[in-house]
């Protein structure tokens, strides 16, 4: 049985990305890109693990914690994402909003890897070298 404690969130998701950890890394680093991946949580960094990846606080419409950890594996990155929260206003939601919160979330957690999977690796396929840049 779960505690009263625990988030009524617990989301997790995993996507393989054909580049470095350091090329994932980037795209999590700037503060302006966490407002265009999640529009409408406040995050606050209470870990930066570098090219390993970020933990946050998490305020606004959820309350808890988020972690994008970059696994180096193979020839590329094993992007974890995780979400631990609670909606900010819990008594509100009953228990079919709550699974569409989650749904909600958990498609918008796989449609930013993806995104971001499709614009770093720029066609590469995982076990392919990177395209060397074109000669000037």
């Amino acid at each position: 049985m779960a505690s009263d404690n625990a988030p009524a969130l617990d989301i997790v998701d995993e996507t393989f990305l054909a580049v470095p950890p350091s090329t994932v890394a980037a795209a999590f680093a700037a503060p302006r890109s966490w407002s265009r991946y999640w529009p409408d949580l406040v995050l606050e960094v209470y870990t930066d693990r570098g090219d390993a990846g970020l933990r946050w606080t998490v305020r606004g419409a959820l309350v808890g914690t988020m972690e994008v950890w970059l696994e180096p594996v193979l020839d590329g990155t094993l992007l974890h994402y995780f979400l631990r929260a609670t909606p900010a206003s819990p008594a509100r939601l009953r228990p079919r909003e709550l699974r569409r919160e989650f749904d909600r979330r958990a498609r918008a957690a796989k449609a930013i890897a993806l995104e971001l999977k499709q614009l770093l690796e720029d066609g590469r396929e995982p076990g392919v070298p990177p395209r060397a840049p074109a000669a000037r």
